[in-house]
């Protein structure tokens, strides 16, 4: 960090106190670091927003993996991608259901798109893609 600046901030003494309970559930031990946190985050999803941006992050699917062929197809989509992920973590969370987890790199563009895809094939029950910077913008 290159040093600190004071700021002052009027907020209404409800919404104050909501926060304070909140930034403790969370375990902060001050507001400072709770609102340089926020501020970070706002920064990096205005960063992933640029289609050009390069990004991390991850793919998130739930599916029952009775579905025909839909192993095979969430492979082929994987191998189509492979340059966008950088690995893959699969989960048996029952007998029917499975749970898989990719780490995926590159444009943001890309990474949406393979996301995109993995998360619209039939059968995918549910899918969510996160997405975060290095943070090396952040500097």
């Amino acid at each position: 960090m290159s040093g600190l600046s004071r700021i002052g901030v009027a907020i209404d003494t409800r919404l104050l106190e909501k926060f304070d309970r909140l930034i403790g559930q969370r375990g902060y031990t001050n507001r400072s670091e709770a609102f340089r946190d926020l501020i970070r985050d706002e920064l990096v999803e205005q960063t992933w927003e640029s289609p050009e941006s390069q990004v991390v992050g991850t793919v998130t699917l739930v599916y029952d993996h009775h579905v025909r062929r839909l192993n095979e197809k969430l492979v082929s989509i994987q191998h189509d991608f492979h340059r966008a992920i950088l690995s893959t973590l699969h989960v048996h969370l029952d007998h029917d259901h499975c749970l898989e987890v990719l780490v995926v790199r590159g444009k943001s563009a890309d990474v949406r798109k393979v996301a995109g895809v993995l998360i619209s094939t039939k059968g995918v029950k549910h899918g969510r893609l996160t997405i975060t910077t290095s943070g090396a913008e952040l500097k």
